[in-house]
């Protein structure tokens, strides 16, 4: 029969939590790893969206404001372009959903602290995801019609219309990712204030670019707005990365 004391004792080692119990199972080492495979998942997340963007802006692709026309050459005579691009963007899908739960884990490890934003984080970035997946396979549809066409079709125009729509509507997603992320990772104490700030500022810009998400696939300068928040992202993204993979421990 136990004591009192014996039985309180044991009440209480069945409530250690369970990043608590995981950090003092786990070697250092591992942790360590850990911690630096999510950081250089941020950074080549981080690398592949700036490449993506270089290789599209170094073939001028047209605005959403072009006339279709310009639309049908472009993509007739820089089809290899996209080609990249969208593989680029299939690339980044897996990189940044491994960065997103692997960030879930590492605050999950540190107390839970911020566990609610990073879920947050997990959700929206799923949601990008399966809106980049649509976007893309609509920009391949837009080149493989561009090449057989002479002139600019009704089907041509229905899949470059929906293909800016799912741009525009992606930038709240990725907001909400951003906002999710940055508040998890400061609240575990991962990443230092100036980069909450950062994350609030640049995923409410995604945000309110998301909600005007009609005027912007109709060709609106309000892209920009979405634009700066993108770019916070990538800053935050290896400001983040290079913390981690520089991190002694978890």
């Amino acid at each position: 029969m136990r004591s009192p004391q014996n039985t309180a004792t044991a009440s209480e080692s069945l409530h250690v939590p369970v990043g608590a119990a995981a950090a003092t199972t786990e070697p250092a080492p591992t942790r360590a790893l850990r911690v630096r495979v999510v950081g250089a998942t941020a950074i080549a997340s981080a690398a592949l969206v700036l490449i993506d963007n270089t290789v599209v802006g170094w073939v001028h692709s047209p605005t959403y404001a072009a006339p279709m026309k310009e639309v049908l050459a472009s993509h007739a005579h820089h089809s290899a372009a996209v080609a990249i691009a969208v593989g680029l963007e299939a690339l980044n899908v897996p990189l940044l959903l491994l960065f997103l739960t692997g960030l879930h884990g590492l605050v999950g490890r540190r107390g839970g602290a911020g566990a609610d934003w990073s879920r947050l984080a997990v959700a929206a970035g799923a949601t990008l995801s399966a809106v980049t997946a649509f976007y893309a396979v609509l920009w391949d549809g837009v080149v493989l019609s561009a090449g057989q066409l002479t002139e600019p079709s009704p089907v041509l125009e229905l899949a470059w219309r929906m293909h800016a729509a799912a741009f525009a509507w992606s930038m709240a997603a990725l907001g909400t990712t951003f906002i999710g992320a940055a508040l998890a990772t400061h609240a575990s104490g991962l990443t230092p204030p100036w980069q909450r700030l950062l994350g609030v500022a640049g995923g409410g810009l995604l945000i309110a670019a998301g909600t005007a998400n009609l005027a912007i696939a109709d060709g609106s300068a309000l892209l920009y707005v979405g634009v700066s928040g993108l770019a916070a992202w990538l800053v935050w993204l290896t400001a983040t990365g290079v913390r981690l993979v520089r991190a002694q421990h978890s």
